[in-house]
Parts: C-alpha cells; structure tokens; sequence
C-alpha cells in the first residue's frame, strides 16, 4: 500500500540528522513532559520514533485520503454563499480525517493539546500533504499561524486560542489589501479601540486571503491613526464566532483550487491586540512570514517530489520508436535533473528548520529562564542562519518546483497538456509558490545583504572544513572554486558602489549563493548515504557549477553603462 512518507526514503534520513538530538534535547527542556504526560518521549530515541510514527501515519493518510481526493476537489473547489466559505466535499474528509488523527496543533505544547514536535518533522508532514494535494495543504498547514500567537500573545490568549487550533479548528493570515500586496506597509484596514466594549473594532477589506474563512484570523491593521507607514501597524486576533466578516467572493484561481483564497469585508469586527501596539509589521509579521515561507518551501518540495513522480513513472512507461522514452538521453537528463533539484532543494529545506527549531527552543527557553552565556551565544547564531537561509529554501525550492513541473509535461509531451493527467494540476498549483508569501524578487531582496555582509560565503567556507567520503572528497576543489568566483562576482559589483547595479544582479548573486549551498548539503548528504544521494549530488553538482559559471561571466562582463540598456 502506497504511503507518502515510507515511500520517500529521502524523509526519514532527513529526520535522522545528527542536529536533531541537540533539537529534542531543547525542544523537550530534557524530557521533563515524561511524567505528567503519558505520551510525551522518554529520551532522544524515543523522541525521533514518535516523530516517525507520526509521519507514518501522515503518509498513509496522504495516501488513502489526500491523494484520493485531489482530482475531485480541484474540480469541485469550495463555494462561497452567504458570506460564508463551504470547502469541497474532498476537503472537508481531508480534515475530518487529519483532525481525528490527532495531527493539529502539532508544534504547540502539551498542556494546550499539542505534540510539542519540533519545526523539522511537522515541516516533513507538510511537504508530504503538499505532494498529493497543495491547496488542501494551504488550509491543513496555517496551522503554524498559532506559532505566532504563541510567540506574541498573552498567557489568557494562549489559553483560550490555542487548545482550539491543537482540536482542529483553522487559522489564517490577513495580511493582503487591493492596495497593499508587497509592500505591507500601505495597509489600511482601520482599528479603533471601542472603550465601551473593552475591544478593538477592525473596518475594511482584505484581498487574497488564504483560508479566508478560517475559525481564527491573525490580522494586520492600522491602530495609530494619522500615520500611513509600518510605524502606525498592530497585529490583532479576530476570532470567527464573533461575527463581523464576511466572504464577498472566492478568487477564481489557476491553480490550488481547493484552497480558498478570499476577499473579505470587516464590519466593526471584534478584535483583540495581539502583543503590543505598533509592532505588528516590523516584528510580528516577519516572524510570521518567515514561518509561512518555510511552509511554502516544503510544499514547493512536495510539488517538485510529485512531479518527479509522475514523470518518472510515465517515462518508464511511454514507448517511442521501440523502447521506453526513459532510454532516451533527452528524457533522462531531464528527468536526472529533475531528481537533483528535489534532493538540493529538500537538503536546503531541512538544514534551514533545523536552524529554525534551535533558535526558536532556545526562544521558548527565554521565556522560563535567563540565558547561559553559551546559550546567548547560540540562539543568536541560529537566529541569523535561520534569517539568511530562510529566504534561499523558499526562493530556490518554489523556482524548482516551477521548473520540474515544467519538465514533467514536457517528459509527458502532448498527454501533459490533457486534463486528465495529474501533472497539469501539479503544474498549475506550483506556479503560485514562486509569487505568494513574497515573491522571488522579495525574496532576493531579503537575501542580497547576506550575500554583501560575506554570512553566505562564511557558511560556505564553514561547509568546506567538513569530512566527505573519499570518494566524493576530490569534488570538494570544484566547490572551492565555485565559492572563489562567487566571492570575486560579490567583491566586483561592491566595489562599484551602484546601488542599482547591485539590485539589478542580486538575483544572480542569490543564486551563486545557493547553488554552492545546496551542492555542499547534497554532497555531505552523498557521504552518509550514497544510496540515496550519490548520483543526484554528482548531477547537482555539474548543474551548479554551470550555473555559477553562467552567472558569474555575465556579472563580470557587465557595468554601470550597460544598465542603460535594460532601461
């Protein structure tokens, strides 16, 4: 029987990295939930065999019931009447049966109802609900939103919100306006504080708002009046059962049917503060943007993995001029191709919650306690490799995911252009994980200053210093040299001193960066498991070195006068 986990070997030496004992180690404040609850893990062993119990369990609901259900809800989709958003029938058994199985709230602590799991597994449990269906993993993984409440909200708030989410109630964001996409800083959507009520009122409208209709909205809206910049931003609770939002319409989309993406009109809707006043931009919403765009990185991977898939499969099969097109050098290096970006992408993936799960344990620990000096230390290195990586994963991963499923209907050829293969549904839910939780381009633009501040070229050099196996060790010189052009193409356009020139090639400089990245993750991966890596990190590594090749000779061959004309 099919399972989206066993399957995917891939997943479980993920979860098997040497970081994740330091990870439990801080997540489980050394397993001290041992004796008041029953099923919290013993030691570390026991720890990781809970979390692959689980995504066992999630793989085989993502086969049995996700999978199943994809086509019919990417037909059906939801409906909206009445202001209200009814989810397609797929849909509501996909919850039903995710709620039952006890996978909500799955990062939140025990005594609210939750599996205290760190970040990396329930990433793991996304990327797997996003390969058979990703608009079902819209609604299923907001569920991260309560990670922000959580951080943020009060001991009252988290008391009578949290244990909701950990039951299976939904979440959202409601960040977008029709005249505040990107730039956040624009929105409008007025709070006023009802002194007779004891509340804030929220008036306005939101656009493009992911899993509109959700039980619980985290909501961003202007407190201070008079201002028009992220300085005047709160962010706020509105809670469902209080009435006061409605539904105007269900986007009619291309791709992620299942997902409902809404515009919606607050009428004098309760709310509640969220933290503190005029914070809700500059702090409240980065943090839960980078949370939100570590979870379209893994549902990038999870597209990406199941376009492999469908791919891989057809081309095993299809026959042309008397063999299978899978013998064909067009066919497989597309498909080889195909399989290194996965295996780069995904390593990038779990090295980037990794770093997310040990600076926000040692957060959590904050809360408790004062810091150690050597945890001080640690929880700001993780922070800042978190920051840095956390724009790369999405960037590169929802590229990826665009470019396999591009590749899977070209290895399909006219068939990926009929309805009725999957990978034209895959090909049109991965096209909106390069463009939602901020764009490529956004991304670039929180990426470029580690590239300038020399952060991604000290990791590299850090990566360098590790052990391979002596097979793979006498790949680790094209490495250096990729890094060497890297740090050269870096040095030549910061010695202009052109702003706009280091805009205009930041993209190239980004993907420099993670291209030598991914190849160094994918190798040391190669080296532990040479089963499961060995052909894709030599694949990648040919790939990247193209790539760095490519973006440095136009870096170098250009300047300031030639700007011009691209004006």
């Amino acid at each position: 029987m099919a399972n989206y986990y066993s399957d995917i070997p891939e997943l479980k030496f993920h979860l098997n990295n040497p970081m994740m004992e330091r990870i439990c180690e801080l997540k489980e404040r050394g397993y001290r939930d041992k004796n008041e609850f029953d099923y919290a893990p013993q030691d570390y062993a026991d720890a990781i065999d809970s979390y692959d119990k689980v995504l066992e369990i999630t793989g085989e609901i993502t086969a049995e019931t996700i999978a199943a259900n994809a086509e019919g809800v990417d037909e059906e989709g939801p409906h909206c009447a009445n202001g209200r958003v009814e989810y397609a029938s797929g849909t509501k058994q996909n919850l039903d049966t995710m709620v039952k199985a006890g996978l909500n709230g799955m990062t939140m602590p025990r005594r609210f109802g939750g599996l205290n799991f760190p970040i990396t597994p329930y990433t793991m449990c996304a990327e797997i609900v996003a390969a058979a269906d990703a608009g079902f993993g819209n609604i299923w993984s907001l569920q991260d939103c309560i990670e922000t409440l959580y951080e943020f909200g009060n001991e009252d708030q988290h008391s009578r919100f949290i244990p909701r989410i950990c039951a299976g109630e939904t979440m959202s964001m409601d960040l977008t306006e029709p005249d505040a996409g990107s730039d956040l800083q624009s929105v409008m959507l007025k709070a006023t504080y009802d002194e007779a009520n004891n509340c804030w009122r929220l008036n306005g409208v939101k656009r493009f708002i992911t899993n509109g209709d959700a039980d619980l909205h985290l909501v961003l809206a202007r407190s201070e009046e008079g201002t028009r910049d992220g300085r005047g931003l709160s962010m706020f609770i509105y809670d469902k059962r209080d009435g006061g939002v409605n539904v105007r319409r269900i986007e009619n989309k291309l791709g992620i049917h299942g997902s409902p993406t809404c515009e919606l009109v607050y009428k004098n809707a309760r709310a509640e503060l969220c933290g503190d006043r005029k914070l809700g931009l500059i702090k409240y919403v980065m943090a839960l943007m980078n949370g939100a765009r570590l979870g379209i990185a893994a549902q990038s991977v999870g597209l990406s993995q199941a376009a492999y898939n469908e791919g891989l499969a057809y081309a095993k099969e299809r026959k042309q001029f008397g063999k299978t097109i899978i013998n064909f050098p067009a066919v497989y290096d597309m498909l080889s191709i195909m399989k290194a970006k996965l295996d780069a992408g995904r390593a990038l993936l779990y090295q980037t919650s990794r770093y997310v799960d040990i600076y926000k344990a040692l957060d959590d620990i904050a809360r408790e306690r004062k810091f150690t000096p050597e945890e001080r230390k640690e929880q700001k290195t993780y922070a800042k490799l978190a920051d840095s990586f956390t724009p790369l994963a999405k960037g590169m991963n929802s590229e990826y995911a665009n470019q396999n499923a591009y590749d899977c209907i070209q290895i399909h050829g006219g068939s990926g252009f009929m309805m009725e293969y999957a990978c034209q549904r895959i090909y049109r839910d991965a096209r909106i994980t390069s463009i939602y939780e901020g764009t490529t381009q956004l991304q670039t633009v929180a990426a470029i200053r580690y590239v300038t501040n020399g952060s991604y070229l000290a990791s590299i050099r850090d990566f360098e210093q590790a052990a391979w196996s002596p097979e793979l060790e006498p790949l680790k010189a094209r490495l250096v040299a990729m890094a060497d052009k890297f740090e050269a193409a870096t040095a030549k356009v910061k010695e202009t001193q052109n702003q706009e020139l280091l805009d205009f090639v930041a993209r190239r400089l980004m993907e420099m960066a993670a291209d030598i990245i991914m190849a160094h993750l994918l190798l040391q991966d190669a080296s532990r498991a040479p089963e499961l890596f060995g052909k894709s990190a030599h694949v990648y590594l040919n790939f990247a070195e193209s790539e760095v090749e490519k973006h440095a000779g136009f870096i170098n061959r250009f300047n300031a006068e030639e700007l011009e004309n691209y004006k």
